[in-house]
């Protein structure tokens, strides 16, 4: 245990030292000096961190410490980056320092949920709440006066000068959704109907909180003009519905049912083509100069990264404000040319070991809510890379996400840091020393729970049985003839709900026997066993 924590303290104490490097080379170039309000805020968000990682260690003893200082190094590159482009803009913004006092507050926030949700099942308890949270937060920007449009999307709230992306946080809210929804009905999923074309569907009564986020996912992309957020939010229920069932039909049918609705959103409506077009013939100089939808932001990144080639630039040393929204949208441009392939490379490694954590977290756990919660999270942000990077170098078209931890937007690093803060959590409960042991005690809960369903539906039906073959061979067993002895006062004949409810209470009895000696065995502990002898499994 003293070697891990040796190993955790110097991978932070690592990540702090770069990051420092990183912003005194900046400044020096830049400004020509360490501006002193930057030194506070940056002393303040490294003793959070460290306030972070010492609660991680007290609450989450057993958590993956990898995640952590690859989130520090991220939003160091990302916070510096924006504080350069501050310096040469006309006039100059204030985006880096605004950016590093939302981090404060994100650790703060962070803090708080790593202290105050020991046990994450507990998500699981308001399925249905977090679902319809999480699409008030994300129709919210269409209530008048409350909504704004900037950049084309109606995807912002604000009030006065502030502005906040509710989008960020539905996400989380409808991931809690998700994992819960399919935990709780992936036999239905799985097993399904009737098949179409080969493929085997599930049950109507089934498809309701699929149709629902299929028909939510489109009318962002048609109301809100946000191809990104559609996207996202189509591609994490696709993916968490293949984790939860293991059938590739729903990759099929959720891949192909997404691409005719873009499809006819390309013709349709005219901001998403223009997006189509733009990456298409992004260098034909038609799109390239035209007033609205050009691709002139496009280009300019990739003459941008192309400038720094493998080893960039130098921080401070090229020219990435030349690129519209290089701050935010097109960072990993702005990133690429002055730190080059070499150091863009090392940031999708960063991202990498992020998302590793999350799906080997993901295979480790024995419990299928935490399961689906950390592989969906870490698809949500492994698809969120994917989709910037991609339209950033002409692989798919620009959707209007940013990258995680980097990107300047105070709402985005809250959801960001919040997310990673999950991932830290459920893998606190995989790497506990008892999971290699037995179950945990959802899953111990769940197993006694299917084992007694399991023996009370047999036990239903054997009662129906033998009252059936009663009816016709009252002879047929010394069982019958005892059940017969309880006659209706009319007419003498057998009294069915007597002989049903007399054998039930002999099949509860055996299925009481049964569970006392799996528990007495040591072979599946009690869920509250751990409560009663003190202590507290979460």
């Amino acid at each position: 245990m003293i070697v891990t924590r040796l190993r955790q303290i110097s991978l932070l104490l690592l990540s702090f030292a770069l990051s420092a490097m990183i912003y005194f080379q900046m400044f020096e170039r830049t400004y020509g000096y360490v501006p002193a309000r930057y030194v506070v805020i940056l002393v303040v968000a490294a003793a959070l961190f460290v306030v972070l990682w010492v609660l991680l260690l007290v609450f989450q003893p057993y958590a993956n410490q990898t995640i952590l200082p690859c989130v520090v190094m991220l939003t160091s590159i990302g916070t510096m980056m924006i504080a350069r482009l501050d310096y040469v803009a006309k006039p100059q913004t204030n985006v880096g320092y605004q950016q590093l006092i939302w981090l404060c507050l994100a650790l703060t926030l962070t803090c708080v949920f790593v202290v105050w949700l020991r046990d994450y099942r507990v998500l699981r308890r308001f399925s249905y709440l977090n679902m319809a949270i999480g699409l008030v937060l994300l129709f919210s920007p269409m209530i008048p006066k409350l909504g704004r449009t900037i950049g084309g999307a109606r995807i912002w709230i604000g009030v006065g000068r502030y502005t906040l992306q509710p989008g960020e946080f539905a996400k989380l809210f409808l991931a809690f959704f998700f994992a819960a929804y399919l935990f709780d009905h992936r036999d239905q999923l799985a097993v399904g109907g009737r098949k179409i074309l080969g493929m085997q569907l599930p049950r109507i009564k089934d498809l309701g909180p699929i149709a629902l986020v299929w028909v939510a996912a489109i009318l962002v992309l048609v109301v809100q003009h946000d191809l990104g957020t559609s996207l996202m939010f189509f591609a994490l229920f696709v993916s968490m519905l293949y984790v939860a069932t293991g059938r590739k039909n729903w990759l099929v049918i959720g891949g192909v049912a997404f691409v005719a609705a873009a499809l006819f959103a390309a013709k349709a409506f005219a901001h998403v083509g223009y997006r189509v077009d733009g990456w298409l013939h992004a260098f034909d100089p038609k799109v390239y100069g035209r007033e609205y939808g050009s691709s002139y932001q496009l280009v300019t990144g990739i003459f941008g990264m192309a400038a720094g080639g493998v080893t960039g630039t130098g921080v401070g040393q090229g020219r990435p404000y030349k690129t519209p929204l290089a701050n935010s949208d097109f960072i990993y441009a702005s990133l690429g040319e002055e730190l080059g392939l070499a150091g863009t490379l090392a940031i999708l490694m960063l991202y990498l070991a992020i998302i590793a954590t999350g799906f080997i977290t993901a295979m480790k756990i024995k419990d299928g809510f935490g399961k689906l919660l950390s592989a969906g999270l870490a698809f949500t942000m492994a698809f969120q890379i994917f989709t910037v990077v991609g339209g950033l170098t002409r692989v798919l078209p620009m959707t209007g996400l940013t990258m995680p931890y980097m990107a300047a937007g105070g709402s985005s690093l809250l959801a960001n840091y919040l997310l990673a803060a999950l991932l830290i959590v459920i893998s606190n409960e995989a790497n506990k020393p008892d999971q290699g042991e037995g179950l945990s005690s959802t899953m111990q809960y769940e197993a006694l729970l299917a084992m007694n369903n399991r023996a009370a539906a047999k036990g239903r039906e054997e009662t129906q049985k033998r009252v059936h073959l009663g009816e016709h061979l009252p002879h047929l067993s010394q069982e019958r003839e005892d059940a017969t002895s309880l006659v209706s006062p009319v007419g003498g004949s057998v009294d069915e709900d007597a002989v049903s409810q007399e054998t039930q209470k002999k099949d509860e009895a055996t299925q009481d026997a049964m569970s006392t000696q799996i528990l007495d065995s040591g072979s599946l502990r009690s869920p509250w066993s751990s409560q009663e002898q003190g202590g507290d499994e979460s």
